[in-house]
């Protein structure tokens, strides 16, 4: 599939199919992650791979009160827990670079991107869920202090097309030379 085909067709999806994923498949949406840009090369990102019923369960139930993915976690036949390591991407020995202070959500994001897109080349579908309670799942994962969770993205064979939602202009959103100032 063309990049750009890729980008524009991809849909959050939160119906699955009971297929499984085989470890080949998990091993290719590993490597995307992987081979994600990040700042300074400090790949921040850590991953938790979740396949256990129980486990998958408890995530649904730390997710926000009617999220619209709890019903996606659950299903799933593979849940990943998108997490960063705090205080090493935008720090040059441990000072902060930007004025944004820790850059870890950026280059999580970005490894999200990834995967996301990688799957949708390989005939899967995700959805990212980022309103859960996230200390009490960086709890019930065990994750070490500098390392929060970030993102929770079920994935799976999709249960049934998804229908683009309506998309901004270009002209909605892109400035020149200065804020305001219109294309």
């Amino acid at each position: 599939m063309e990049t750009r085909e890729c980008i524009k067709n991809r849909r959050s999806i939160r119906n699955f199919t009971n297929q499984e994923i085989s470890e080949e498949i998990l091993r290719e949406l590993l490597e995307a992650v992987r081979w994600s840009p990040s700042w300074a090369n400090t790949q921040c990102w850590e991953l938790i791979v979740v396949r256990e019923q129980a486990n998958k369960e408890k995530l649904a139930e730390l997710l926000a009160e009617r999220n619209p993915g709890t019903k996606a976690v659950v299903q799933a036949p593979l849940v990943l827990v998108f997490c960063g390591k705090k205080g090493v991407s935008g720090y040059k020995k441990g000072v902060s670079l930007t004025n944004k202070g820790d850059w870890f959500m950026f280059d999580v994001g970005v490894a999200c991107q990834n995967f996301c897109l990688a799957a949708h080349d390989l005939g899967l579908g995700t959805v990212q869920i980022g309103n859960y309670d996230h200390q009490s799942v960086d709890k019930f994962l065990n994750l070490a202090g500098d390392v929060e969770s970030v993102a929770i993205i079920p994935i799976g064979y999709p249960a049934k097309e998804s229908i683009a939602p309506s998309r901004k202009e270009i002209e909605n959103f892109v400035f020149l030379e200065s804020y305001g100032k219109k294309c």
